[in-house]
């Protein structure tokens, strides 16, 4: 799975932020800020952010961080990752950023104190060994945080199923000529472990001392952040 997803997020990389706002009606900037504020991450940390796409919770990581702070974006996607730089100096923020893969990050153990990742870790061929990769390089004590879909219950769910299943894939083709990956988006969404399901995964990856999950507008994502041991 992890080349033709590699390939089909190479095909998108130009108007995926366009799509993202338009989909989600500029939300997921909501979420990443509350991401990073659930991080607790403080001045003066090092941040590693996994699956970061076009950079923007890096970016948003640096604003806390600041200067004496450190921030490294990563994607396995070089198409992806390609967009990030410029949007980075644009918002005058100083982030580097490196081609690597989260089940096989290249970097020593505990050299950040914080492991971020939104909206991928449903992507990756083996999610509890991307959890486990991204607390082996986050020092005991620092926090993993994942940003996620989840699905909605109650009063949302038929809507968000409507509107995910149907127009997205139209929005999303036609803006990027593309309607597979935005068929394939939603679909994996609906079907990724969420809420407890998720905190499941991560007592699998034997690498947290604790957990906790909030839901995020009626369930349609969820923040999850675990301790490191």
């Amino acid at each position: 799975m992890g080349e033709k997803v590699r390939r089909m997020f190479a095909d998108i990389a130009e108007d995926y932020d366009t799509i993202n706002s338009i989909l989600s009606f500029g939300v997921h900037h909501f979420w990443r800020k509350k991401t990073v504020r659930i991080s607790e991450a403080k001045p003066g940390e090092k941040v590693i952010d996994c699956a970061t796409g076009t950079g923007d919770l890096a970016i948003e990581f640096k604003k806390t961080v600041g200067q004496d702070g450190y921030v490294l974006g990563t994607d396995f996607c070089k198409a992806m990752l390609e967009q990030a730089p410029a949007k980075a100096r644009k918002k005058g923020e100083d982030v580097d950023f490196e081609v690597a893969d989260a089940m096989a990050l290249p970097y020593e153990d505990d050299r950040f104190d914080i492991a971020s990742i939104a909206f991928g870790i449903r992507n990756v061929d083996d999610p509890v060994k991307a959890l486990r990769e991204m607390a082996r390089v986050v020092r005991s004590g620092g926090n993993v945080v994942v940003l996620e879909f989840g699905q909605p219950k109650g009063m949302l769910k038929k809507p968000y199923e409507w509107y995910s299943q149907h127009i997205m894939p139209a929005i999303g083709g036609w803006i990027s000529g593309n309607r597979e990956a935005y068929t394939y988006l939603p679909r994996t969404s609906a079907k990724f472990p969420a809420g407890d399901e998720f905190l499941d995964l991560m007592r699998d990856s034997e690498s947290f001392s604790n957990m906790k999950a909030e839901k995020l507008t009626g369930g349609i994502a969820y923040i999850y952040v675990g301790t490191v041991a």
